[in-house]
């Protein structure tokens, strides 16, 4: 064959191959077309929407990386625009890496997974006796009974080597929620202590262990970390949505429980090694990691409720578990970011979502794409789109009426019958006020909202719960818990009606997530005696002390009332709080504090408008929170005068023996 002959061979070659690519694109048989389609769609959506800032999206096949893709700016102020490479924050995603080096262990017989923690950790001690029966695998799957999470200094600006140690001193005058193994509540302190026997039993850092036993061996070079700990990275930074201003890098102190960073394509290649054994756990470990281990709550509900296997929120859904296809999943969120990971382990199919933002649906961004991409295989059908029928409402079963009363969880609410429209109304309180949050309506054994959304109450002994039926995933959760009346009232040692409180102990580096938790107000409700609302609602055992009122909620807290400098203050579990009133009247002209000792922030009040200027030393930080308790300056994002209204608090948080200087002048409206 001639050269000119064999040159235009190879063209025709060339485009008979582009055109049958085209064709297969076209014919729908590209297999990742559809799924990359949905990332973009609904990823830019969240971005329009204010939901997100910036965001990474990743798919792996057979352990290739067969989409990766960044969506937005990582640094607006220089167009710096996100990449593969830019590291995201993944929060709870975490949870896995720790869950493996544990199992790790287990593999080398370092670790049995139903020995007692105190087994590893002889330190570890809680003010009740059950905690000698929680073990290595109640840390793994949230069945534990601890109260929950250590937040305080947790998430901020910088590491703070001390966490583990102050979150050993918070669980030992801590009390259990419930037996160990009876219930599956949410506790993201199970996850430190799991951090903290990897370190035990290996003898190295928790950190350098990830990086020697799972990154290196699987050639992952982006994952450690948070992102506030990682100079000279390509990082998305974010943006408040309201604002645009730009939060300092956010680190993550309990790395166990959610404090790495990583890319979206390493976190699939973490993902995928969940597909078989040898490639980081054994046949038996990968078992015990990917199979749910239900709680005795499980008997009481219609569908299965979080969390799944060891680390896992998720070890199948009702959708793919029809068709034999087990997923896992594990979502994220931290002040800053939000992100979500899917794999399909016996398909080798992962598909991970990171984002800077932490409201931006990166569940269902990460679904849509697992299911685009199973469709296009033709391993699932598609689904559905049913329309919204407004079901229509049955008589209320007569024994549901005892369901009524108060609830809560995050917050307080109240639970109404009304047998004359057949339909439930549920309140919720803003500290006395009580507002209609939703009715529901009675169909076939659920309660319906407006939205089509399912609910229903259940009760396990004496306890009762409001379930709720998660939409995207199809699975239950707990709503709220069921106050109950209390024969024998108990009343605190002092007045805790409508009583403002300032913490004491903030790290200057803590993130703005926690800015909530600096102001906080208590209450007593006349309709429940015996109760007290501070940082949640607690049941008051002794003129001294409040605990936890729930057995099935996460996050609860301890409330101790403790005499300091002839003042009561407030210990709740892992924050300590002043009486407001205790608080410096801010004067005209300069006004100086310096922080004692003890290290806690101080605290000033204006009694009168005025505007403000401040000092403060480097690692400082100075907060100026409005009378209803929202905050209108903080100098980790602000800079300049701040106007405080009458009634403002101000917050000084830094070191022992660090100064700091604000000087005033009455306020004069603009001419």
């Amino acid at each position: 064959m001639s050269q000119a002959r064999l040159i235009v061979a190879v063209c025709l070659c060339c485009i008979l191959v582009a055109a049958l690519s085209v064709s297969e694109a076209a014919s729908g048989k590209n297999p990742y077309e559809s799924a990359i389609t949905k990332a973009r769609s609904e990823i830019w959506q969240a971005i329009n929407k204010g939901k997100c800032g910036s965001a990474a999206a990743a798919i792996t096949v057979n352990g290739k990386v067969v989409y990766d893709e960044g969506f937005g700016m990582a640094v607006r102020e220089k167009s710096i625009s996100v990449t593969p490479a830019t590291l995201f924050n993944i929060g709870s995603i975490s949870k896995v890496y720790v869950a493996t080096a544990i199992m790790l262990l287990v593999d080398e017989g370092k670790v049995v997974l139903d020995r007692p923690v105190t087994d590893y950790l002889p330190e570890f001690r809680m003010a009740d006796d059950r905690y000698r029966k929680i073990t290595v695998r109640m840390l793994l799957n949230h069945q534990s009974g601890m109260p929950g999470s250590h937040y305080a200094n947790a998430f901020g600006f910088e590491y703070y080597d001390e966490l583990n140690r102050e979150t050993i001193n918070t669980l030992s005058c801590a009390r259990l929620k419930h037996a160990p193994g009876e219930h599956a509540a949410y506790c993201n302190d199970g996850f430190t202590l799991a951090e903290m026997i990897v370190e035990r039993v290996s003898g190295i850092k928790y950190i350098d262990f990830l990086n020697k036993k799972i990154f290196r061996r699987l050639g992952i070079k982006s994952t450690g970390r948070g992102v506030g700990d990682r100079k000279g990275k390509p990082v998305a930074r974010n943006y408040e949505a309201e604002t645009g201003k730009i939060h300092p890098p956010e680190s993550g102190s309990a790395l166990g429980a959610g404090g790495l960073s990583s890319t979206a394509a390493d976190i699939c290649r973490f993902a995928d090694t969940f597909s078989g054994e040898d490639i980081l756990l054994k046949k038996a470990s990968l078992a015990e990691m990917r199979t749910a281990r239900p709680s005795l709550f499980w008997s009481k509900i219609k569908k299965p409720l979080y969390p799944g296997g060891l680390g896992w929120d998720v070890t199948g859904l009702p959708r793919y578990d029809a068709v034999g296809i087990q997923l896992l999943g594990k979502g994220g969120a931290t002040g800053d970011y939000s992100s979500y990971v899917f794999t399909a382990p016996d398909k080798k199919i992962s598909v991970a979502v990171v984002t800077s933002g932490k409201h931006s649906g990166a569940d269902n961004i990460a679904l849509e794409m697992l299911d685009a991409l199973l469709v296009a295989k033709k391993l699932i059908s598609p689904k559905d789109k049913a329309p919204l029928i407004p079901p229509v409402a049955q008589k209320l079963p007569r024994n549901h009426l005892s369901f009524g009363g108060y609830y809560a969880a995050d917050n307080l609410g109240e639970i109404v019958f009304d047998e004359n429209t057949n339909s439930v109304t549920v309140y919720s309180f803003k500290e006395k006020e009580k507002t209609p949050s939703m009715t529901l309506v009675y169909n076939n054994g659920y309660y319906y909202d407006t939205k089509g959304d399912r609910y229903y109450f259940t009760s396990r002994g004496d306890e009762s719960y409001l379930m709720s039926r998660q939409s995207v995933f199809d699975l239950d959760k707990i709503l709220m818990q069921k106050i109950k009346p209390l024969a024998s009232p108990q009343s605190l040692g002092i007045n805790m009606d409508n009583r403002l409180w300032l913490r004491r102990n903030v790290n200057p580096f803590e993130t703005t997530l926690l800015l909530e938790s600096h102001v906080m107000k208590s209450f007593l409700y006349k309709e429940l005696p015996g109760y007290v609302i501070f940082r949640g609602i607690k049941k008051i055992d002794s003129p001294e002390f409040a605990g936890m009122p729930f057995d099935s909620i996460r996050d609860q807290t301890e409330l101790t009332l403790l005499e300091k400098n002839g003042t009561k203050w407030a210990w709740d579990s892992d924050m300590l709080y002043s009486p407001a009133e205790d608080a410096i009247d801010l004067k005209s002209g300069e006004n100086f504090v310096k922080i004692r000792n003890d290290g806690y922030n101080e605290w000033f009040v204006a009694k009168e408008g005025m505007v403000v200027n401040f000092t403060k030393p480097d690692r400082g930080r100075i907060v100026l929170f409005l009378p209803d308790g929202t905050t209108s300056y903080d100098s980790a994002v602000d800079r300049g005068d701040a106007y405080a209204a009458p009634g403002s608090y101000i917050e000084c948080a830094g070191s022992a023996d660090d100064l700091f200087t604000i000087k005033t002048r009455p306020a004069v409206p603009d001419k």
